[in-house]
């Protein structure tokens, strides 16, 4: 990616935190449970991350209406449509975040991207990709990433059954 979206792309990144900070200092945040502010919080993080890895985003919080849960970001890599699930944690715990990727959730996102891919404006379905993004903010720490690429298919194999 060429430094000079590298430097727009961080520009934007500290100006979000900026009006964030702002936001909390004159109390206008959104009345969110802590854990939500967390999980959204990993989610804009992780945005960034991807947009600086060269994906495309063009979903955020995406839901069908008709069906319950919402896909964390939507973005394409090239010809490859990745739905991404973000899972943030602010401790590194005895288990990993993605962890909490469990069939229950797989098959709803799965349900969800079913339902994205049917209302693309595209003769054919497009290759899918499903990635899980760890993200651990640990205060005082500098943000860690960990991204799965390919975390789980379109079905379930009996051995990934938990």
């Amino acid at each position: 990616m060429p430094w000079l979206e590298q430097l727009r792309i961080g520009g934007l990144e500290r100006a979000l935190s900026g009006l964030d900070r702002i936001a909390r200092w004159r109390g206008r945040e959104a009345a969110l449970p802590a854990h939500l502010v967390t999980g959204l919080e990993g989610e804009d993080a992780t945005y960034f991350y991807l947009r600086r890895k060269g994906y495309v985003i063009v979903a955020r919080r995406w839901s069908a209406g008709n069906l319950p849960g919402d896909i964390d970001l939507i973005a394409w890599q090239g010809d490859l449509l990745c739905i991404i699930e973000v899972k943030t944690r602010t401790a590194h715990d005895l288990s990993p975040a993605e962890i909490a990727v469990d069939s229950h959730k797989r098959n709803i996102l799965r349900r969800l991207a079913r339902q994205y891919v049917r209302q693309l404006p595209r003769p054919t379905a497009p290759v899918v990709r499903f990635d899980v993004v760890s993200v651990y903010l640990v205060p005082g720490q500098p943000r860690e990433f960990r991204h799965f690429e390919a975390a789980f298919g379109w079905s379930e194999r009996p051995e990934d059954w938990d």
